[in-house]
């Protein structure tokens, strides 16, 4: 596990560079990244757009755990899954439990950087749940950004086989232990598993009865290599440990 300190939270080098400027139409947008399959489903949609251009991935980071917040995976495979996307990676670190205002604060830093250099807009893989659309698009105007959902609305039973026909790999890494039992966590995104899901899950966990990390796809230069650990129930939830 690598030592990070808040002087690092940038490591995707908030400068003035050309990669940053709208050009020919181009206009360079964030993806709010967890790493898990829908994020990844969205940056793959806004990366066929002739329109957009991902400068760098914002992941919120939970300090005392080093991994991120949710979903659990360690930092270390969130930069080499970076990596192989070939995207700077732009972490967020909150506390344990943090706050919504601790989270909007941080937050609001980071846009702050990126306004400076003309970015206003951010990327999410938001799919169903109206209150949270509509809590972003203010928390996003409050601070002169704005929301992009390139896969907002999709049927969710369609979307999950999309993802698997188009190749892309995940592993569960985190179930609520309230809907799933333990034995999910650590399962291979498959058609095995969504048949495998009861009838009152969605099959992308958009409710967050689930969520995943993506170690390979159509938009990786790479496979992310891992091994899976112990199962950990935390706060409610059953971790799969992946190192």
């Amino acid at each position: 596990m690598s030592e990070n300190t808040d002087d690092e939270a940038c490591n995707c080098s908030i400068m003035i560079e050309e990669q940053f400027v709208e050009r020919n139409g181009v206009r360079p947008v964030l993806v709010s990244w967890s790493g898990g399959k829908d994020s990844c489903l969205a940056l793959h949609e806004i990366q066929k757009s002739s329109n957009s251009r991902v400068v760098a991935l914002l992941t919120t980071i939970t300090r005392e755990h080093d991994s991120i917040s949710m979903h659990g995976v360690r930092r270390g495979l969130l930069e080499t899954q970076a990596a192989s996307l070939g995207l700077p990676l732009h972490p967020i670190l909150i506390s344990k439990g943090a706050s919504n205002e601790e989270y909007e604060l941080e937050m609001a830093r980071a846009f702050s950087e990126y306004r400076g250099h003309a970015i206003d807009s951010v990327v999410f893989g938001d799919l169903f749940l109206e209150d949270i659309k509509a809590y972003r698009d203010q928390f996003l105007a409050r601070h002169e950004m704005k929301g992009l959902y390139p896969v907002w609305q999709r049927n969710t039973t369609e979307l999950i086989k999309e993802f698997i026909g188009l190749g892309f790999k995940a592993v569960v890494s985190c179930v609520d232990s309230k809907t799933l039992d333990r034995s999910f966590a650590g399962k291979t995104i498959d058609e095995e598993f969504i048949s495998s899901l009861p009838a009152n899950v969605d099959p992308c966990g958009e409710n967050g009865e689930f969520h995943t990390f993506v170690y390979d796809g159509p938009n990786f230069n790479q496979p992310v290599e891992f091994s899976i650990g112990e199962t950990i129930l935390r706060e409610s939830f059953w971790f799969r440990d992946l190192f």
